[in-house]
């Protein structure tokens, strides 16, 4: 074991598969909960647990896939995005840039200001989360593929459930 290196691929996927999975859980229980989230509550650790696994799939992708290349990044988006599409266009790499800043943000809000962030208004909350999810439905379900794919499309099912429930009750504000 000593001196053997570990293949790059795994920590590339699973790292991304875990930051997906603490995505979901963290939109569940916000989805789910009707108390006010207090600072060190399991909502907001899922929510910055998610994060820096993004974080850590983004380092390990430039690292071993892009030899820290935009150039690199933009063509291996382009590549996907003809498979997918039939378009050979790399610029969803600005998308995933903007995905990487605007959760940043929101945990960095999240942690920074707590009374601010949970007094946000909803059309804020909606505008963020409709983009973070927008940018995790196409990146799992329309680029994912195999058992990647159908977790992600059952995970988009179950947060679409939890979230017809919560909005089908009398005058519920999401937290």
């Amino acid at each position: 074991m000593l001196g053997q290196t570990i293949a790059p691929e795994p920590l590339v996927i699973w790292t991304v598969r875990v930051s997906v999975a603490l995505y979901m859980v963290a939109l569940a229980l916000r989805i789910n909960t009707s108390r006010p989230v207090g600072p060190l509550d399991r909502v907001r650790l899922a929510w910055t647990l998610g994060y820096i696994a993004f974080l850590i799939h983004v380092a390990l992708a430039f690292h071993f896939h892009h030899h820290w290349s935009h150039a690199e990044a933009w063509e291996s988006t382009a590549k996907q995005t003809e498979a997918a599409t039939g378009l050979s266009w790399g610029g969803g790499i600005y998308a995933n840039y903007l995905f990487m800043l605007v959760w940043g943000v929101d945990v960095a809000w999240w942690w920074a200001r707590p009374d601010s962030y949970r007094a946000q208004s909803t059309i804020v909350e909606w505008l963020i989360q409709g983009y973070l999810a927008f940018i995790v439905f196409n990146a799992t379900v329309v680029f994912g593929s195999g058992a990647t794919r159908w977790f992600a499309l059952a995970g988009f099912l179950g947060l679409g459930y939890l979230l017809w429930c919560q909005l089908s009750k009398p005058a519920k504000r999401l937290q």
